[in-house]
């Protein structure tokens, strides 16, 4: 993920694991924020170590590009993943290009939602929904 510094505004690359360790832009050496978009996740690996170590709770979007309600809500969860930035973690799942992470969490329809706590399944929503509807139903 490239991430920009407030600061200076240097371009950061940070693959998912390092971003959750306490990142410094690589030229001014200032902390760079939590991030305010949702976090693509590329392989299982890194989604692993994301729910590790995430100091927050972690909202997943399991969604496909041909998917129309998926389109419909991604709007949606972008700015979502602006007004908890710091709070929540959110992070999509292209299950197309991971469908063993799909399998693992049996993910039979999209889009699908998990909220993640502690590394572990806390709650989940299957459907389109807005940011409201998300909110009260993961209370966040």
């Amino acid at each position: 993920m490239i991430r920009s510094c407030p600061n200076c505004s240097a371009k950061n690359r940070l693959p998912l694991p390092r971003m959750l360790q306490g990142p410094k832009c690589g030229k001014c050496k200032e902390p760079l924020p939590p991030p305010a978009k949702p976090v693509p996740v590329e392989n299982g690996h890194d989604f692993r170590i994301m729910l590790r170590d995430s100091p927050v709770p972690v909202l997943v979007d399991f969604w496909a590009v041909w998917c129309g309600p998926c389109k419909a809500m991604a709007p949606e969860f972008e700015r979502l993943a602006g007004e908890l930035s710091g709070d929540v973690l959110l992070a999509k799942v292209d299950t197309d290009k991971n469908p063993h992470l799909a399998s693992e969490f049996k993910i039979q329809s999209i889009p699908t939602l998990i909220l993640f706590k502690g590394g572990e399944e806390d709650q989940r929503v299957t459907g389109a929904a807005s940011g409201k509807t998300l909110r009260s139903k993961f209370g966040i």
